[in-house]
Order: structure tokens, then C-alpha cells, then sequence
């Protein structure tokens, strides 16, 4: 399939994705049910997994679909930290962490691309620790709801989110030599194409 195709069905997953993200808010903020907006949550983060895989296996990979997905991520991400800080049920100091790694990465990102640097694929570890973070926030939360076994629901949560944090800044010092080829290849391109 080209990778100009626009109606796939890992594209569609993404945009339901971004549309669930006010629902999880209004779930959370608006209503106060944490049970229904950790279980949301961790479709939603589990829909990650399923996109990519449906893109890999139908052959369904497109230009948008690299962009939509790592949006949709990222917004869910950050629409689920700023709620649960908002809410209480995640300790501040661990959701701006996250927010700061967040916040330099996508940084980098912008600057980066305004540079010329070419498009730079996430890493293995980088999928990995996003992962873990997607499903230590919706068992975190579920940990702090009416749900029964909060405090195991709590340390199974902190167990995955404290090595899956560090995790994601390990991945960030990663990008740093694969952020320099980018831009020396975006570069060459560049050179080369006005030649």
C-alpha cells in the first residue's frame, strides 16, 4: 500500500485515539470516576500496540500514520499526567518529570525539523518506556479508585512507572547521536537536491 494513503484502519485508531482524549478528562476532571477513566486510559494505551501492529502486518504504513500515531501518543500522554496531577492521584514531582522529558524531546523535535534534519524513527527503548508509562498511569489510577486493592494496584504501578521513567530518559540521551546524523543527512540531502 502507498504510503500516501490517508483512510487506513491503523490511521482510524489513531484519530479514535485523539477523540477518546477529552472523554478520559471529562471521565476523570468532570465526573470523578477513576475507575472508568483508568480503564479507558488503558485501552487507549493498549490501542498504541494494536495500530502499529495492524500498519505492519496489512502492509497499511503511511506518511500521516507516522505522524498521527506519535501525535495521538503524545497528547494522550500529556492530557492523562496534567489530569491525574489536577486530580491528585499522581505525585507531582513524577508527572513533572515526565512533562519535562516531554517538553525537551518535542523540543528537540521542532527544532531539529525547522533545522532540515530528516524524520528520526523511535527507538526501541523509546517505544518501550512509553509503553511502560501508558500502562503505570491507568494502574496508578485505578490504585487511587473505589476499586478494591489500592495499595497493591499502587506498588504494581510505581514498579512499572519509576524503571519506565528512567527508562525514557535513557532513550532521550539515545536520540542525541541519531538527532546529529539526521541533520547532517537532512543537510546532505538538501545539498544535494539544489545541486
Amino acid at each position: 500500500m502507498s504510503g500516501r494513503q490517508v483512510l487506513t484502519v491503523p490511521n482510524l485508531v489513531s484519530v479514535l485515539r485523539l477523540g477518546c482524549v477529552p472523554v478520559f478528562c471529562v471521565l476523570l476532571l468532570g465526573m470523578g470516576n477513576r475507575a472508568g477513566a483508568a480503564i479507558l486510559l488503558g485501552v487507549l494505551g493498549a490501542t498504541d500496540w494494536v495500530d502499529g501492529y495492524i500498519a505492519r502486518r496489512f502492509d497499511q504504513g503511511s506518511e500521516l500514520g507516522k505522524i498521527l500515531d506519535p501525535t495521538a501518543d503524545r497528547l494522550m500522554f500529556l492530557a492523562a499526567v496534567v489530569a491525574m496531577m489536577v486530580d491528585g492521584s499522581l505525585h507531582a514531582a513524577f508527572g513533572v518529570t515526565m512533562l519535562v522529558r516531554e517538553a525537551v524531546v518535542s523540543l528537540a523535535t521542532v527544532v531539529l525539523a525547522a533545522m532540515g534534519a530528516r524524520r528520526i524513527d523511535v527507538t526501541w527503548t523509546g517505544k518501550t518506556a512509553t509503553f511502560g508509562l501508558m500502562f503505570a498511569l491507568p494502574i496508578l489510577l485505578l490504585g487511587d479508585s473505589s476499586v478494591g486493592g489500592g495499595e497493591a494496584l499502587r506498588g504494581v504501578g510505581w514498579g512499572l512507572g519509576i524503571p519506565s521513567l528512567a527508562l525514557s530518559y535513557y532513550a532521550a540521551v539515545e536520540y542525541v547521536p541519531r538527532a546529529r546524523q539526521a541533520l547532517a543527512d537532512g543537510r546532505s540531502d538538501r545539498a544535494g537536491a539544489s545541486s
